[in-house]
């Protein structure tokens, strides 16, 4: 629906890249959001957010950072370090992202939000979703669960990944142990 206008939650291009080109393609009213304290060093996190914003110039698609502040990440997933991967520090990790990007959304207009939180085969698509649903029923706006994984949606990440040359990072971007 034309009148519909979602945010999109991204943690970096190779996630987001083929998700953005659909959405593009199909005229969808969408935005991009970067918001990734988790992300470290520095360097790491410029890096992802210029190479999505790069993808987003491309497609003509609506940038938005939130501040980065590593900081609030630390204190959420305080005596976790030592969780595995898609452990309860990802369950609070997605959680304090996505209930942010909530928050901006329904703040600026937008109707739904989703993320590519989930589109990597190193995450749990059903624990990023049920961090949305969390995140949507506390703050009051849908949380869209469409698994971009599906329906072509890994070969047209993969294409879009090769045909920008993407920066493809080595580690989901907490704080490496």
């Amino acid at each position: 629906m034309k009148n519909e206008k979602m945010l999109l939650v991204s943690c970096c291009a190779p996630c987001s890249g083929g998700v953005i080109k659909m959405l593009a393609e199909r005229g969808e009213n969408f935005a991009v959001l970067f918001y990734n304290p988790n992300i470290r060093p520095l360097s790491e996190y410029e890096r992802r957010r210029d190479e999505n914003k790069r993808v987003c110039d491309a497609f003509n698609v609506p940038f938005i950072e939130l501040d980065y502040n590593p900081c609030v990440w630390d204190e959420a997933t305080k005596g976790l370090s030592n969780e595995p991967e898609r452990g309860r520090r990802c369950d609070i990790c997605f959680y304090l992202r996505l209930k942010k990007a909530a928050e901006y959304a329904k703040e600026n207009g937008y109707t739904s939000f989703s993320s590519v939180l989930g589109i990597s085969r190193y995450k749990d698509f059903d624990q990023v979703c049920r961090a949305g649903q969390r995140a949507s029923d506390d703050v009051g706006i849908a949380y869209d669960m469409t698994n971009w994984r599906k329906d072509g949606g890994e070969q047209l990440r993969q294409a879009v990944e090769t045909e920008f040359n993407m920066y493809r990072q080595r580690y989901c971007g907490c704080k490496p142990r």
